[in-house]
């Protein structure tokens, strides 16, 4: 359990620095191993979410204090990384999002709290609420989550204790169970480091079943600085099979639409480019694939 105080540390503040170092090093690669029987839970949990999600749905992101800390950092980069509309995520954090840089005493304690979150925003059957607790019975977490489900929303439990609410009453429970702590009950540890992983497989793999990967590229990226922009050039440059310059002029009458320009750049007329990629629920691969059909049979 992540509050048990491990015999093998009870000297760690003893320790040399290389040892306390080597020993949070091995702490760490336990925390991964610990996601190796997860595995099918986590598949699950991404299938189910991308069928859920559809063309409105929402991700509702719910935590307390470390968890709902690691549950903003994976929500926030899904705009920039995806371009996922920021309308469609949620945050729901004991405390509010004051809580992610100051600790708010005793927020985590309200079932009533997790209640209201869910009610105020309107949670519904659109929606797929991911409830981080590595305790797995966080009383904020699990009034959110119980109510999530009453209200139809798709519920995804992660914890790092066995047997708890939280991995039991999710439609899809996730255990990653990481033991005890260097430090007794500090879950920014072993803990934190399992629920990112998981977080990161859940968001990536969705986004990626929801057609914004292609080829392993972020073809739904935003182009917001200056490297980004030279990525989207050899993106549509390699997608594409054209020149960076070709790239770079489809770019421009695209006005930064990666999609749009590797269409641009794969023979499409631009005027046609929204149409198709519509036509495809905005997913490049069948919108090319559909192209390519075409071409043969012309």
């Amino acid at each position: 359990m992540t509050e048990d105080v491990s015999e093998r540390y009870s000297d760690f503040d003893k320790w040399s620095a290389e040892d306390a170092v080597t020993a949070m090093y091995e702490g760490q690669l336990e925390a991964l191993a610990a996601l190796r029987p997860a595995l099918a839970d986590i598949s699950t949990a991404v299938t189910k979410a991308a069928a859920t999600l559809g063309e409105k749905g929402r991700l509702v992101y719910v935590g307390a204090g470390t968890s709902g800390r690691l549950a903003v950092q994976d929500g926030a980069e899904l705009k920039p990384t995806f371009n996922w509309p920021q309308s469609r995520t949620v945050f729901c954090i004991a405390g509010g999002l004051e809580a992610l840089t100051v600790s708010i005493e005793g927020a985590e304690d309200s079932i009533d709290g997790g209640i209201t979150a869910m009610r105020q925003n309107d949670v519904n059957k659109a929606d797929v609420v991911i409830a981080v607790a590595a305790s797995g019975r966080t009383p904020y977490t699990l009034g959110a989550l119980r109510e999530a489900k009453k209200r139809g929303a798709l519920t995804i439990g992660i914890s790092n204790n066995p047997a708890t609410p939280i991995v039991k009453e999710a439609d899809v429970g996730i255990l990653a169970e990481t033991g005890s702590e260097l430090v007794a009950g500090s879950t920014r540890m072993k803990a934190g480091t399992a629920q990112k992983v998981i977080l990161n497989m859940i968001s990536t793999a969705v986004m990626a079943r929801m057609g914004r990967v292609y080829r392993g590229y972020m073809v739904d990226m935003v182009i917001s600085n200056q490297k980004l922009a030279n990525r989207a050039v050899g993106m549509v440059s390699e997608i594409a099979g054209c020149s960076p310059e070709s790239a770079q002029a489809a770019l421009d009458q695209a006005k930064n639409h990666i999609k749009t320009a590797i269409l641009i750049c794969s023979g499409i007329p631009a005027e046609k480019c929204t149409e198709v990629l519509a036509a495809h629920s905005g997913n490049l691969r069948s919108a090319l694939e559909t192209k390519q059909v075409h071409k043969s049979e012309s």
